[in-house]
């Protein structure tokens, strides 16, 4: 039986294909026994008399007809107790599947939320995603590509289901700017929230419910008009991020510096090897603090390039760092590799504290 999706919570099967055939093929096969039961006693019933008596039979609407001489024939008469009991169970048969399919459709949504709701209660740390729009859509896929922890929050099915093409995610269908909407997305276990949502006025709404809700999270919000932008920072964004900027600076590098552009999208849509960009930080606990990059190693035990650091306090990035370089607490470390090594280095940064 073909599946069809039933909303956002898996698929169920689907009776209007299967079921119209299979009664179209039982009342033929009925129909066709009774004109070679009739041929066999020399009497002539048509394809449609026979397809009728079928009929009216399997239905209990009988009319009291009966075709010709039927009384007289009794193999048909003894076919029919078999058609009877055939018929009906395939009639009943049908009915069960078309009403489980409006039953088990409202109870499978029902318990999928459920299970969802459950998920969603058991994450931390995780990154919420507000809103499925043409850019929410494209952060959503980086961050699990990358391997974060994400959860959706989205009114429009349609536009999880497009996010679900790449495979299951945790999802929460509301909208983002109401309270209980984030806290059911767990927002207070979530260490960042990223405002995607269409128009400016809704993610600044977005943006002050979730710094309430959350004081420490980290806060990246969307905006089309300059003039939303310090609005959003005022609201408690840590970060804004304009689309046509970022396009205006794209669309000028693919004329002054192509390959460099080339080799940029190459890294982030390669789908057979995920090459990343990262930042990890070192902790004061960790075995790499207050060591030398060439002490800690981090090439030779990661693969990755450390392409640059930033010290606390200091506002720019020492780049393309010696092995002299020391890392001191709360030194920012920006590597370039695989993500799988990223998560090493993290777990190596992170032995001292765990």
């Amino acid at each position: 039986m073909k599946p069809v999706p039933t909303g956002l919570y898996g698929s169920r099967s689907n009776p209007f294909v299967l079921v119209p055939l299979v009664l179209l093929v039982t009342i033929l096969v009925c129909a066709v026994g009774y004109m070679v039961l009739g041929a066999a006693e020399g009497q002539e019933w048509s394809v449609f008399d026979c397809i009728y008596f079928t009929v009216i039979s399997l239905t209990t609407v009988g009319y009291g007809e009966t075709l010709p001489s039927f009384a007289a024939n009794l193999p048909a008469r003894a076919y029919t107790i078999v058609v009877l009991i055939v018929g009906y169970g395939v009639i009943v048969w049908a009915a069960s599947s078309v009403i489980a399919l409006f039953v088990e459709g409202r109870l499978g949504e029902a318990l999928g939320r459920r299970r969802m709701m459950n998920e969603i209660e058991k994450v931390s740390g995780h990154y919420l995603v507000c809103g499925l729009g043409e850019t929410g859509l494209q952060v959503q896929l980086e961050l699990r590509r990358t391997a974060r922890r994400v959860v959706l929050v989205e009114r429009d099915a349609d536009r999880i289901q497009l996010a679900m093409r790449e495979g299951p995610v945790l999802f929460v269908q509301g909208d983002a700017e109401e309270e209980e909407t984030l806290l059911a997305a767990g927002i207070e276990r979530a260490v960042g929230v990223i405002a995607c949502l269409p128009s400016d006025k809704d993610n600044i709404y977005l943006v002050l419910s979730a710094r309430q809700l959350n004081p420490e999270l980290r806060i990246v919000a969307r905006y089309c008009s300059a003039e939303s932008r310090d609005k959003l920072l005022r609201a408690g964004a840590d970060v804004v991020i304009s689309p046509n900027v970022i396009g205006g600076l794209r669309i000028a590098s693919e004329m002054i510096r192509p390959h460099v552009t080339t080799f940029l999208d190459v890294m982030l849509r390669e789908q057979t090897k995920v090459i990343r960009l990262d930042e990890v930080t070192v902790g004061e606990d960790s075995p790499l603090c207050n060591r030398t990059i060439g002490d800690a190693q981090i090439h030779r035990q990661t693969g990755l390039l450390v392409i640059a650091t930033r010290q606390v306090g200091v506002e720019g990035f020492t780049y393309n760092p010696g092995p002299e370089q020391r890392l001191v607490a709360g030194t920012v470390l920006i590597v370039l590799g695989h993500v799988d090594n990223i998560a090493r280095l993290r777990r190596l940064v992170a032995l001292g504290s765990s």
